[in-house]
């Protein structure tokens, strides 16, 4: 134990970009560890008290608003991530401000627009998918979330590239411990669908708005006063920044159609009692997952300071390190669900909900290597080949798409949770294997300490 420790101490030493990782991760793991408990409370109090039906509405409303917003977005985090963090290493001070100070008009421009196309989009989610026009009025409530968000993936492009990851850890934990409140609350007092709906979100508000009102503060510390006066004339290549831009729209829009609006597929193809089983499963995967997801912002800005400064002996040491530490972890999580799932579900949910159970060791296999790899889209947005995931991720989204249409009619979830995790494996897949030969052909091209 002894040796293992001095090893352990001896490799954080020399390699800071893990160590910069793991403190970081830290940050976020201790976050997304009380919001993995409190998120499992969430859905427990909220599945016992709607039941099947109602359990599956609220999924359908949510995941309808955020499936409309995710069609707008350009993903701004990961393009603060890839300009900003390039101009700051570069010390370009007032490049940096005008880079994000276009960044957030184009996301308040977006938001607002995809809220007046929620508005409109309201009652065709209503009569087709939740299969009940009553609660049109319902999703257009739930839709103030996106102006919440009116510029918070900025903010937290800002907060990632500016290593402020403490901060969103407790906003995430102050998010995920008020909705638990709300929603223990309504189970207490027997509350109807839509006083959780408000829990919801009053949530959305806290994670929108908090982010942004940091970013502001901590941007007059790394940029200067006055950043925002900065010209738009100051901005990198035009041609680069739009095509990194749309293209991460169109490839976040294609992930969002193909594994990110699970309960709208369902709901369109079954019913609200189908999308709550589905719900349950997806309930207990994503937060067994949770304790991975952190990485994928704090390696982001590591891989792309290494690939800036070409240290590829360093991003191939710090891929295979991240890569081992989510494996171990999803193996964990298979092993404890494979034996203990079933029980998770009837002690905690109901037996009501024991239908859940195939559906969720299916998708543990696909969010499982989707977890190992977590690397695989960010890897090549760090290179600049955002098109790259795009059509990797398109391809993908039709296969998938075209066969929900015979399978999910004939499976039922099951059918879905068999398709998604097959779009998982084969799309992550495929972009793993090409980020790899990419790292090849640049350690040929550029070798390691070449002059940018």
């Amino acid at each position: 134990m002894t040796v293992l420790r001095g090893k352990l101490s001896t490799l954080l030493k020399e390699d800071t970009s893990l160590r910069r990782v793991l403190r970081n991760t830290s940050y976020m793991f201790s976050s997304q560890t009380i919001t993995l408990v409190l998120a499992l409370v969430q859905s427990v109090f909220a599945a016992r008290l709607l039941g099947t039906a109602g359990f599956g509405m609220i999924g359908i409303i949510t995941q309808f608003v955020s499936s409309v917003n995710r069609i707008f977005s350009f993903r701004m985090s990961e393009f603060i991530v890839r300009f900003l963090g390039k101009e700051l290493n570069d010390r370009n001070i007032d490049r940096a401000g005008a880079v994000v100070k276009a960044a957030g008009a184009v996301e308040a421009v977006t938001s607002i627009a995809a809220y007046l196309a929620l508005y409109l989009l309201a009652p065709l989610g209503a009569q087709y998918i939740a299969k009940d026009p009553s609660v049109t009025g319902l999703i257009r409530l739930f839709g103030l979330s996106i102006l919440a968000q009116i510029t918070t993936e900025t903010a937290n492009g800002v907060l990632q590239i500016t290593n402020h990851f403490r901060t969103q850890a407790i906003i995430n934990t102050l998010q995920g411990t008020v909705t638990a409140v709300m929603i223990f609350i309504a189970f207490l007092l027997k509350a109807d669908l839509i006083f959780v709906l408000w829990a919801y979100l009053i949530g959305k508000f806290i994670t929108g708005l908090l982010p942004i009102l940091m970013a502001i503060l901590y941007l007059e510390r790394h940029l200067k006063r006055g950043w925002w006066h900065a010209p738009f004339s100051l901005l990198p290549s035009f041609k680069e920044m739009a095509g990194f831009a749309v293209s991460t729209n169109l490839s976040g829009s294609v992930k969002m159609l193909s594994t990110e609006s699970e309960a709208l597929w369902v709901g369109y193809f079954l019913d609200p009692a189908a999308v709550g089983l589905y719900k349950i499963a997806l309930a207990i995967v994503t937060p067994l997952m949770m304790p991975i997801t952190p990485f994928i912002a704090t390696t982001f800005p590591e891989i792309t300071r290494s690939v800036v400064a070409r240290k590829w002996r360093q991003l191939r040491q710090l891929l295979k390190r991240v890569t081992a530490i989510s494996a171990a972890w999803t193996f964990i999580v298979f092993l404890g669900m494979a034996l203990f799932g079933r029980w998770v579900i009837t002690a905690f949910y109901s037996a009501q909900f024991i239908g859940a159970y195939p559906a969720l060791m299916i998708l543990i296999l696909g969010f499982g290597v989707a977890n190992i790899f977590f690397w695989n889209r960010t890897l090549l947005l760090s290179f600049g080949r955002a098109n790259i995931p795009l059509y990797v991720l398109a391809a993908a989204m039709l296969l998938k798409i075209g066969l929900s249409f015979v399978v999910v009619p004939v499976f039922g979830i099951n059918g879905e949770a068999a398709l998604l995790a097959g779009n998982q494996v084969l799309s992550v897949g495929a972009l793993v294997v090409i980020g790899l030969l990419m790292i090849r052909k640049a350690e040929r091209v550029e070798p390691e300490g070449a002059s940018l």
